[in-house]
């Protein structure tokens, strides 16, 4: 069985073909520029030279055209005819309080997504274009919607509610949700089964780290909290967003620069984080780390910021759980960085974490990197979004 796996964004498009008999990648993408001029489709078949393509995408309709096109070409393709295809596997950002699963797309589905633009703006059309997209050019086959705010929903109320007046919940379904939520799906299960945890009852913190990030705590591959909230803006300093700050900063630097709320949710998503902390240097947290090395000080006060954030919610979800089997670290900070990641556990060492330094020296690849007698595994591994939509796309189209 082949699915073809897709993520679009407002102005681009990365997708998948997986071979599910072995999860093996048969090709895999980009569409670029989608609506802007300079489009350009990078397609990369599995044992086969890249191929490139700049052509005019208006729109995902035409971006969707050109992956169906270059998966069959006669010479760069990898499939003899879309056909091969048995199913698509979209990632759509904002499910809302609607969707607790992953499910397969019918109107009623496309319809509840559109009900989300407001919840995510950017993601939620062109997740849908996406969608629409696939069904005009491979009609009949099935397409599965998968969300990252799926994750989340088991979280119990005392997790998710704001302590706002209970209306907002009733009224706009304003709670927290959770993101990078197919990562900490996949990243959370691999790891019971890597460590030979308890299915049910094992303890996983799963660190998503790179230019976005998140924490979750899960119990039994299920969330119990998660660090983003009604959008990714809360929790960890990240790249260019703020994570956790105080509301009452954002009246005050409105009040006292004279801008609106749109230009002040700019800031925290955009301008802050290690980009704003760091004085300007970089969002790219190595460009950040080099600039540590050398003694600067604003990058060295951004790094051990991001760590402390980091430590400090671990140590809440160690709480939360009334314990903690494992920490995992994952994504592109979380895979490749090893000095943060060995700076994060040198503070945990008051629930027993001792990092071993020769296992830690390792990049992208799945490895328990604690000692023999730490009291708590820490892992190293490889999260994999476009295999999770896979196995989830498979579950429901073969029932």
């Amino acid at each position: 069985m082949k699915v073809l796996v897709l993520n679009c964004g407002s102005s681009s498009l990365k997708y998948q073909l997986i071979d599910m008999e072995n999860e093996s990648v048969i090709a895999k993408g980009l569409c670029e520029r989608i609506g802007i001029d300079g489009s350009k489709l990078t397609h990369k078949p599995t044992g086969k030279a890249n191929y490139e393509v700049e052509a005019p995408m208006p729109t995902h309709t035409e971006a969707i055209q050109m992956v169906m096109d270059a998966l069959v070409d006669l010479e760069h393709g990898v499939i003899k005819s879309t056909k091969e295809i048995s199913a698509i596997g979209h990632r759509v950002l904002h499910g809302g309080s609607k969707f607790t699963e992953s499910i397969v797309v019918d109107q009623s589905v496309k319809d509840a997504i559109r009900e989300c633009f407001d919840l995510g703006p950017l993601h939620n059309p062109a997740n849908l274009m996406g969608i629409e997209a696939c069904e005009k050019a491979m009609p009949g086959t099935p397409n599965v919607a998968v969300f990252d705010t799926t994750f989340g929903m088991s979280m119990p109320e005392k997790a998710y509610l704001y302590a706002i007046p209970y209306e907002y919940y009733e009224k706009y379904s304003i709670r927290r949700y959770g993101f990078h939520g197919t990562s900490h799906m996949f990243v959370s299960g691999e790891v019971i089964k890597f460590l030979n945890l308890d299915p049910q009852k094992g303890k996983v913190i799963v660190c998503h780290l790179g230019n976005g990030a998140s924490i979750s705590a899960s119990i039994g591959g299920k969330c119990v909290d998660t660090s983003m909230g009604l959008t990714p803006l809360e929790g960890l300093i990240m790249g260019t967003r703020s994570g956790d700050v105080d509301p009452a900063v954002l009246q005050y630097i409105m009040n006292k620069d004279h801008i609106d709320i749109n230009e002040m949710l700019t800031i925290l998503n955009k301008k802050s984080g290690i980009l704003g902390l760091s004085g300007g240097i970089s969002s790219d947290f190595r460009d950040v780390e080099a600039e540590r090395e050398k003694g600067n000080h604003r990058a060295d006060v951004a790094m051990q910021a991001y760590i402390y954030r980091v430590t400090k919610y671990i140590g809440a979800y160690t709480a939360a759980m009334n314990g903690v089997d494992a920490i995992a670290f994952t994504a592109g900070v979380g895979e490749n960085d090893k000095k943060t990641r060995k700076a994060i556990c040198e503070n945990l060492s008051y629930l027993g974490v001792k990092i071993d330094d020769k296992a830690n020296d390792v990049r992208g690849e799945a490895r328990v990197i604690s000692a023999p007698d730490s009291k708590v595994k820490v892992v190293l591994y490889p999260t994999n979004e476009e295999l999770a939509i896979a196995r989830e796309t498979v579950r429901l189209t073969t029932k």
